[in-house]
């Protein structure tokens, strides 16, 4: 399966998509929101994609000017078709990690330490076995690290977020049927 970059310096190019059985990528309309309202603030910031299957987030973030990305993913074939997509766009600026993002996250923050960084969380929901509970994970994941200068959280439309998470503040929701996206800054 194939998707395509849909902005910026690498728009038109093709990546590659990991099995749906293991992996739900993000639609079309919703990456497209996320990056109309992420496209200015991206130029000075670092992009960190958790939980991401096959870094099409990631490498729309480098497509539309962001520093670098990571990516990471606990998938053994979602993480193969992600380096396989950075090898195809020869993004120098992309780094992909394989692992549990819980425990990758807190290193990598500690890493960056002084970077400007935008996080996008787009839990797996009910695919993989053992992410009961997982938007309270990230909540206190997020209430644990507060290293980002904006977060976004790809969720269930059935789940509501809190307006304020820390020193967070929601800024921007939307809807798209099932799914729905959490701005927070």
């Amino acid at each position: 399966m194939q998707s395509r970059i849909q902005s910026g310096k690498f728009k038109g190019k093709k990546l590659f998509l990991p099995d749906f059985q293991t992996t739900r990528s993000t639609k079309n309309r919703v990456k497209a929101c996320v990056f109309s309202v992420l496209r200015d603030e991206l130029k000075d910031k670092i992009f960190i994609e958790v939980f991401g299957g096959s870094g099409a987030m990631g490498f729309e973030a480098l497509s539309n000017e962001a520093l670098g990305c990571f990516i990471i993913e606990k998938d053994e074939k979602a993480y193969k078709i992600a380096l396989k997509n950075a090898t195809l766009l020869n993004a120098a600026k992309a780094t992909v990690l394989r692992g549990d993002s819980f425990e990758l996250l807190p290193k990598l923050l500690k890493d960056l330490r002084g970077e400007s960084v935008v996080a996008y969380f787009d839990p797996p929901l009910d695919i993989r076995a053992n992410f009961e509970g997982i938007y309270e994970r990230i909540f206190d994941l997020i209430l644990a690290l507060q290293d980002f200068s904006l977060f976004i959280i790809e969720h269930n439309s059935s789940v509501n977020m809190p307006e304020i998470l820390g020193k967070f503040k929601l800024f921007k929701f939307k809807k798209f049927g099932k799914t729905s996206l959490s701005f927070y800054r």
